[in-house]
């Protein structure tokens, strides 16, 4: 429907995108040699057959691969050399802002505390902001500069034997049950972050919650998100990937969540599980007129609902459809741009060849991304960037389509 290069060309941001999901492989394949982690093959054709495949069959085969990405991220060195790569990987494409996400406490260990992995992340995104903004076409104004924040990710739940730090957590509450444990680690990032916020520079912009879903309730990860909210940090959810509306409303009324990761279950009634919720067409209509109203954001990632959801047979089946039908704020995302093969410019072109989305519309959905997002600077400064993309994006859009 639109130009390739057109979309390539306008910026965009990308607000859903896990670090430890969006490496590059052959960088893969070079920490893993170096750190000594067994991978099922060391070429690249290899792994995409073995690992980061086209479609899976299930979330859980989707997640294999961050069992061999997370073992190689377990040195600043690696992580500030993913976190550089992944910065320009987007640079290259038009993506002029990120939201980097990942789980700092799958990454402690006896070299690496929790400071030192967020000085190591951020270095290396600095280090691409840097170099990409002291360009003459940036201090020229020729083109909206390069920005991030970073995002850090509690679990909904998970095992001793996924990390250190979590091996430790266990094994000093010993007496304590599963879902404690789960509320207790995530009440330590809350606090981490808190001091960390207070005592450096880096951006850490928002608190997110991902990992497991179903049977997994966020209510059990509200004292953290208490805390955030406390100190005013930003706070997104992963919500409706797996689990229905029932999730979504805890994730906006437990958690207090500024925007949704996938909300995919939306509109399923066959999601909800409470026998309490007579009608289930009033309870779906009545949220997303909840989430619409208030502007509650929904970070879209289409190629990974398509392939962690077997029953999604054809991408036009996306609930992203019926989001835009209702009015909902949306934003269009990659979620892990090695797990899913993505960038941010396929994403948009999938969704504009498979959606109603006209031109205007289409300039919504991006601007709004930067709109929506977590900004690391003042509101003020924030609003000036805003302007800056949207005069770009209008001078691509004349230079594209002159008559629209």
């Amino acid at each position: 429907m639109y130009k390739l290069e057109f979309l390539k060309k306008i910026p965009k941001t990308d607000l859903h995108l896990h670090l430890d999901g969006s490496l590059r492989i052959p960088t893969l394949i070079e920490l893993a040699k170096e750190n000594n982690v067994q991978l099922p093959s060391y070429t690249v054709d290899g792994l995409k057959q073995l690992v980061f495949k086209d479609r899976y069959n299930s979330l859980a085969e989707y997640l294999q691969g961050f069992i061999y990405t997370v073992a190689t991220l377990q040195t600043a060195e690696a992580l500030e050399r993913v976190a550089y790569e992944l910065a320009w990987d987007n640079i290259n494409e038009g993506v002029r802002y990120i939201e980097v996400r990942f789980a700092p406490q799958l990454h402690i260990n006896k070299n690496l505390s929790f400071e030192q992995i967020l000085e190591a992340v951020n270095k290396g995104l600095k280090r691409a902001e840097t170099e990409y903004n002291s360009s003459e076409k940036i201090k020229n104004n020729e083109e909206p500069p390069f920005h991030y924040g970073i995002i850090v990710c509690s679990l909904r739940m998970f095992m001793p034997m996924m990390s250190e730090y979590y091996r430790k957590l266990f094994e000093v509450h010993k007496y304590s049950t599963q879902e404690e444990i789960f509320a207790l680690a995530s009440i330590e990032l809350a606090k981490a972050t808190e001091k960390l916020l207070n005592t450096t520079d880096i951006p850490v912009v928002g608190f997110d919650l991902a990992g497991q879903e179903n049977g997994y309730p966020a209510g059990t990860h509200k004292t953290a998100y208490e805390i955030c909210h406390n100190y005013f940090l930003k706070k997104t959810v992963h919500a409706g990937e797996a689990y229905g509306a029932e999730s979504i409303f805890q994730a906006i009324t437990h958690l207090k969540a500024d925007r949704i990761g996938h909300g995919f279950y939306l509109f399923d009634e066959n999601k909800i599980e409470s026998k309490k919720i007579v009608d289930k067409q009033k309870y779906i209509r009545d949220l997303a007129n909840y989430i619409a109203d208030r502007r509650i954001t929904i970070e879209v990632c289409l190629t990974s609902n398509l392939q962690t959801n077997p029953n999604l047979k054809d991408i036009k089946e996306h609930t992203f459809k019926k989001m835009l039908e209702h009015g909902l704020s949306v934003t269009i995302c990659t979620d892990n741009m090695l797990m899913s093969n993505t960038t941010v410019t396929k994403e948009i072109k999938l969704a504009v060849d498979n959606f109603n989305i006209p031109l205007k519309k289409l300039r919504d959905i991006i601007i709004y991304g930067f709109k929506r997002s977590f900004f690391p600077g003042d509101y003020m400064t924030k609003r000036k960037y805003c302007r800056q993309i949207i005069d770009y994006y209008d001078k691509i859009q004349k230079e594209f389509y002159p008559d629209a």
